[in-house]
């Protein structure tokens, strides 16, 4: 892990810290274009739609594989699918606390597995569909309508999570996500 200087950050005190490796990033971000493309740009019949949702598929399986041998602050580890966590670190949010997460906040660590598991239901009830056995059938093709709905909720609360945990830490999360470093603001804890 590095720490950058005052001159490094531009804010200061802000201490810049590496947090987020490339392949976490491009798998992010790819992922993010994937769920764009399929959900405003494809024809959900067609053949670019089905690829577009196998590269999902494989981003996520990759991205699973990286929790298991990559870097840090990318494994499983680092962020615990954990409900009663994710509960007490409400209860700080709400009581002010502004401690920064290197890895994902809690709550963002149960987001990320909604996201992932909910990109392979669609990518598994997806591929039933094109099977002779499930093509046609109408639960199949309901689930993957449920989980595509479901995925465009948990965007958009993604999104607005991001938003609020920028504006709560007064690290940019965005910026974390592009450069790979977080900037934590000077005396913020850090977990």
């Amino acid at each position: 892990m590095s720490v950058g200087t005052q001159l490094e950050s531009g804010r200061e005190g802000a201490r810049d810290m590496v947090v987020w490796d490339p392949l976490v990033r491009l798998i992010h971000w790819s992922l993010a274009l994937m769920i764009l493309l399929n959900g405003a740009f494809t024809d959900d019949e067609g053949m670019v739609h089905q690829w577009v949702g196998y590269v999902a598929l494989g981003l996520v399986g990759i991205r699973v594989v990286w929790a298991l041998i990559g870097p840090r602050h990318a494994r499983f580890a680092a962020f615990p699918p954990n409900p009663v966590r994710a509960l007490r670190y409400l209860k700080a949010v709400r009581a002010g606390d502004r401690t920064v997460h290197l890895s994902h906040n809690p709550l963002g660590a149960l987001m990320v597995y909604n996201l992932w598991l909910t990109v392979i239901a669609m990518g598994v009830t997806g591929y039933m569909m094109t099977t002779l056995r499930f093509f046609g059938i109408d639960w199949v093709k309901e689930a993957h309508e449920l989980a595509f709905n479901w995925l465009m909720l948990s965007v958009a609360l993604h999104v607005a999570g991001v938003a609020f945990d920028t504006w709560r830490s007064g690290v940019n999360l965005v910026r974390a996500m592009l450069l790979g470093r977080k900037r934590i603001p000077k005396g913020t804890a850090v977990e």
